[in-house]
């Protein structure tokens, strides 16, 4: 399933082949694979339940093991989270599984919510499911994967009291953008003078829990633009100032770039099988074999003192499928990770914009905007006493 996620070739089935003569070579004394690609996945479906749950837990503990000093930075477990869409063609039963996620006239999608080790640049855990999923579902799903002192950063699609509360009481801390959907209140008569930049998140639907007191960071633009505002719930500013706040939100655009070398470099933008228990078991091996091909990168990048942040995903993809096309001649050279540690990104220091001169279809989102701030009502500050005094 790896090996054919590594593969060139236009479909499933020459992918399967050139998968299994590959394996052939690589160990030619051992006992052949089946021949067909029908029968492969037929043996895939019969999995046990959780075998691939398994598998990620395995390779998060050598995660762990192999990040070394990257493991933490700015003294966090840094995770960033975010989702994305994969196509799947347009089959009656991928349309009956999958629904339509986008627009009017497209296609079933399939809804992938990663999250990012933001100190190796891999993802931590996944998970896969049909594009109309939640993305905040996905994620709750995933919090029992993150380790002991994560600090998860996401943008203002993950802003929510239920989400924030589950974070809170689990003791995970947070850096979330905010934006105009969100209305925060301030002066509840629950704060104390040293609390500095202190709003309460309260949603009329949840007025019958506590307020969730957070902390508001606004962080302005250089250029003049709209500011960016962050909520978390780490108050020391000693923990987590806000120029570290800035730094960190904007390494989360790590796991974009994450997607865009799944779906451009792997070419993993749209499945191919018709059926959607393949489809998944498809998307599972693409995230699978970015997963395992930056782990054996990252291991001698650190073992050399390097920054695995500077892994080149398509020099270390060049290599791999280099190593596919002749195996037995890679066996005599020698260790494959030691070439992949070279797979790191040029130096060049770029002095135009890097981008199209004109592109029509371009997606132009409009930012977040500022949250709606103000002072709480006194109705609101005697019923937040209350629902505290109760709790």
């Amino acid at each position: 399933m790896v090996l054919m996620a590594y593969d060139e070739s236009a479909t499933l089935g020459d992918r399967f082949a050139h998968a299994r003569q590959c394996l052939i070579e690589m160990a030619p004394g051992a006992r052949r694979p089946g021949k067909t690609y029908q029968g492969f996945v037929k043996a895939m479906k019969r999995l046990p339940p959780g075998t691939l749950d398994q598998l990620q837990a395995h390779l998060r503990k050598e995660h762990q093991r192999i990040a070394g000093a990257s493991w933490k930075r700015y003294g966090w477990v840094i995770v960033a989270c975010d989702g994305s869409r994969v196509e799947v063609p347009r089959t009656a039963r991928n349309e009956a599984a999958f629904g339509c996620a986008g627009r009017a006239k497209t296609g079933p999608q399939l809804g992938v919510t990663t999250l990012y080790h933001m100190g190796t640049g891999l993802p931590w855990a996944w998970k896969v499911g049909a594009g109309t999923d939640s993305e905040r579902g996905q994620l709750r799903s995933m919090l029992d994967t993150l380790p002991d002192e994560s600090l998860l950063v996401a943008d203002a699609g993950f802003t929510g009291y239920d989400l924030m509360q589950t974070l809170n009481v689990q003791g995970t801390s947070f850096l979330i953008r905010v934006g105009s959907n969100v209305t925060l209140l301030t002066d509840l008569g629950l704060e104390v003078k040293t609390d500095g930049d202190v709003v309460w998140l309260w949603p009329r639907s949840k007025r019958d829990q506590p307020p969730m007191k957070l902390r508001l960071i606004r962080l302005p633009h250089a250029n003049g633009s709209d500011a960016m505002y962050l909520l978390t719930n780490v108050f020391d500013t000693e923990r987590l100032s806000d120029t570290m706040a800035a730094t960190l939100y904007e390494m989360r655009w790590g796991v974009e770039v994450f997607y865009r070398s799944y779906k451009q470099t792997l070419e993993q933008r749209k499945m191919r099988s018709d059926a959607p228990e393949q489809a998944l078991l498809e998307c599972h091996g693409g995230l699978l074999a970015l997963l395992l091909l930056g782990l054996m990168s990252v291991e001698g990048m650190v073992a050399q003192d390097e920054d695995p942040l500077g892994l080149s995903v398509a020099a270390a993809l060049r290599t791999i499928r280099d190593a596919m096309r002749t195996p037995r001649r890679w066996r005599r050279r020698g260790d494959l990770r030691v070439l992949l540690a070279t797979a790191r990104k040029d130096g060049y220091q770029r002095h135009t914009a890097k981008k199209a001169r004109n592109w029509p279809h371009k997606k132009r989102e409009q930012p977040p905007g500022q949250p709606k701030t103000r002072p709480a009502t006194s109705n609101e500050t005697l019923r937040a006493k209350r629902v505290y005094m109760a709790a």
